[in-house]
């Protein structure tokens, strides 16, 4: 059941982008009622023209509003998966399958399926990019050790973590810490 005060948005990856699309939606004229990472809910029934203007707005901050139910509920497994693994502290003892047939309420091989034939890639790769991604970052900042980064992503070992990031990225854990943060992407775009 689609709710019309409900917006989706697409490239909601961070906790300043819930800050900028507020910002916009006071700007376009709705009281956000819960601002979350690609979804919004206001107070008001949006109408046409209102929806169009919030829309440009959205666009010229690199947002995009959602309107096909497909492109939602991929954007609603990109979400999730970038939320276990950049936001949450046990994203490493959750069963993938498990959390997003919970998150998305499908079927896992059906959302399995959407994800793999719209982005051309499995979700359990998406996955590993976004886990990559959070390894790099950890580098990036510097302040935890190699091994107290696969402990607290949960690696079986330090060479499982290397091994997987090696085939990622091309260089060693290591290697990467020394180029200072200079290979990491926005979260948009891995």
């Amino acid at each position: 059941m689609e709710r019309e005060n409900v917006f989706y948005i697409k490239n909601m990856v961070c906790n300043r982008c819930i800050l900028v699309v507020t910002r916009l939606l006071e700007k376009a004229g709705f009281t956000p009622l819960d601002v979350g990472l690609g979804t919004v809910v206001v107070q008001e029934k949006p109408g046409r023209e209102q929806r169009e203007a919030f829309r440009k707005l959205l666009e010229a901050y690199g947002f995009e509003l959602i309107d096909d139910s497909r492109m939602r509920l991929i954007e609603q497994i990109r979400t999730a998966v970038i939320e276990l693994v950049h936001y949450s502290e046990d994203a490493s003892k959750v069963n993938l399958s498990d959390y997003l047939r919970e998150r998305c309420h499908r079927d896992y091989s059906a959302l399995s399926k959407l994800f793999s034939e719209v982005n051309g890639i499995s979700i359990e790769k998406y996955f590993l990019a976004q886990r990559i991604e959070r390894v790099k970052e950890l580098l990036a900042y510097g302040d935890l050790t190699v091994s107290e980064i696969a402990d607290k992503l949960r690696y079986s070992s330090v060479a499982h973590l290397s091994a997987q990031f090696r085939a990622q990225t091309g260089m060693s854990p290591t290697e990467f810490r020394r180029l200072k943060g200079r290979g990491l992407k926005p979260l948009d775009e891995v």
